[in-house]
């Protein structure tokens, strides 16, 4: 089947504070391989057609406090998918705690540097996802921009391991007021809420029509535990692997352990690509 990996890491890795990278170091011991992906894009192609991964969209976000990433991913991952527009889709990011004129800076991201969706992370950058109800105004900017230009927004849910991270920020409830207050806006609950919230995260996937959620750091084996109605959800999941998140041999194997679940082919055929080419417009 074809395969869009909606949700996978191409990062600036150099930027990594050091507790972060030796996090990462723990679980990749060819770490300067993953240096050597970031470096050339023509190299991580080659590397999606040995797995047969035809698109992705690489994941980049704002967090200089727990992870030591700046808004320069931004111009990096934009130039990055230049190398083949047609297989790499740019995810970039505002932090609205360290953003002066949010507006203009979305303008620039979309308009100019081409970003086709914006990262939030609220447990690395340490808000809610309804924080702009508490006075972050910045955030409600993103979203009434990324809603404007019709690009979704992709919210980490669920915990994480990464030192400074706070789990709380993790909890997806806080989107059923964004799901609200922005009827228009794509949004995309990365992780579905693993491991605590994911009854949530159905919850809402099923009660507001603009939700979306993506299977990406929930091993496949398991993704029934999680999800035992999946194959309601067929119309609103994405695969993603999260590689190279700690624990994610590599797409390819994630690929081939969510085949092996119990669904039907139609349901497969969507979750792995039909679905991310209808939410990214292609």
């Amino acid at each position: 089947m074809r395969v869009f990996d909606a949700h996978l890491h191409i990062q600036p890795w150099r930027m990594l504070k050091p507790g972060a990278y030796e996090t990462f170091k723990k679980s990749h011991s060819d770490f300067d391989r993953l240096l050597e992906l970031a470096d050339d894009p023509r190299k991580f192609l080659a590397l999606m057609d040995r797995e047969r991964i035809e698109r992705a969209a690489l994941i980049n976000y704002v967090s200089p406090d727990v992870m030591g990433f700046t808004e320069e991913v931004n111009e990096f991952i934009s130039r990055y998918c230049q190398a083949a527009p047609d297989r790499l889709i740019p995810c970039g990011s505002l932090h609205p705690r360290h953003t002066q004129d949010p507006a203009r800076q979305m303008d620039h991201l979309i308009q100019d540097l081409k970003i086709k969706m914006i990262k939030i992370h609220p447990p690395h950058q340490l808000f809610y996802a309804n924080e702009y109800l508490h006075g972050l105004e910045a955030l409600r900017i993103i979203y009434e921009k990324a809603q404007e230009y019709g690009i979704p927004v992709l919210v980490h849910t669920g915990t994480s391991i990464f030192p400074g991270a706070r789990a709380k920020y993790g909890d997806p409830l806080a989107l059923d007021d964004v799901a609200l207050d922005f009827p228009r806006l794509k949004i995309i609950l990365a992780h579905g809420g693993r491991p605590f919230w994911t009854e949530e995260s159905f919850f809402l996937l099923r009660r507001h029509p603009n939700i979306y959620f993506d299977i990406s750091s929930i091993p496949p084996q398991n993704l029934l535990k999680y999800f035992p109605r999946l194959e309601e959800l067929t119309e609103k999941t994405l695969f993603g692997s999260d590689w190279p998140g700690p624990g994610v041999k590599s797409i390819r194997a994630n690929v081939d352990q969510f085949l092996e679940i119990a669904i039907n082919d139609e349901s497969k055929r969507k979750i792995l690509y039909d679905n991310a080419m209808k939410l990214f417009g292609l």
